[in-house]
């Protein structure tokens, strides 16, 4: 199934689609994506109203986050092209949950702080039961997955030394359009995750290229680290970025980019610099 979060008159709704339907939580429903899962789990969703999905204004298909777990230089050609050594175990960083965007949202860029900011598609994966600590997550411990454009600010990132900073700036998580669970979008590796600007394709990859597949991300993030329900991983973003290209291509006030994977669908946010 996929569940998403539409605004109505303002407030967030969960929608769920399964089984070629599109029904939209009563009010009352908790706004909590995985509270959405078991209810359509159990049936109880197939009693709420439905609607038309081409009508709704998607938000981001969480409310927030626990934890943001990301992974840097998780694809090889992605490695090769910034001139870093491949990574010998995957290498983590943190984004603040409060990076959090919405499929279709502006891509806010603070202009005072930084003028080479970057896409960067990732497939995110949604924790659904608490694990970890000591025993390290498994695949089953995955609610569902999603589409993430891990923003990154490249002055930031790098004159900052650590990454947190560069990826952390309001907006600079857009997130969806939809999760979808584990059952409909099957093993995580083998679909293609790609990444537009204005049209042109920089980044086209298959998730199977990763350097550490995801069974190896949930086992070593969670190893001595107690993973809650809510908390994202981003699995790292493949060979493309503006960055590292000849000349760099930073992304521009305007300009539209598209980050999508096949058996989720596509953000696509719109530039604005501030």
């Amino acid at each position: 199934m996929k569940i998403a979060r539409a605004v109505v008159d303002g407030s967030p709704r969960i929608v769920v689609v399964s089984d070629a339907a599109t029904r939209i939580a009563p009010t009352d429903h908790p706004d909590d994506a995985l509270v959405a899962i078991e209810s359509a789990r159990s049936g109880a969703a197939e009693s709420w109203e439905q609607v038309d999905l081409d009508a709704l204004h998607l938000a981001a298909p969480v409310s927030g986050a626990g934890k943001i777990i990301a992974v840097g230089l998780n694809y090889a050609d992605h490695t090769s092209e910034t001139g870093f050594t491949q990574p010998e175990r995957p290498l983590t960083f943190a984004k603040y949950a409060t990076s959090i965007s919405g499929p279709s949202d502006d891509i806010v860029v603070p202009g005072h702080v930084t003028r080479q900011v970057d896409l960067e598609v990732e497939l995110a994966l949604l924790i659904g039961r608490r694990c970890g600590g000591t025993t390290p997550a498994t695949l089953d411990d995955v609610a569902a997955y999603t589409v993430a454009n891990d923003v990154s600010a490249r002055d930031v990132q790098f004159g900052d030394t650590q990454w947190t900073r560069g990826k952390s700036f309001d907006t600079f998580t857009p997130l969806g359009p939809w999760l979808v669970t584990a059952d409909e979008f099957g093993h995580p590796a083998g679909h293609r995750v790609y990444g537009t600007v204005n049209g042109e394709i920089l980044q086209d990859d298959d998730t199977s290229e990763m350097i550490f597949d995801v069974p190896t991300l949930l086992a070593f993030v969670s190893d001595g680290v107690t993973l809650e329900p809510g908390d994202l991983i981003l699995t790292g973003t493949p060979a493309g970025a503006g960055a590292f290209r000849n000349p760099a291509r930073y992304l521009a006030a305007g300009d539209e980019v598209v980050c999508g994977i096949d058996g989720i669908g596509e953000l696509r946010n719109r530039v604005v610099v501030r």
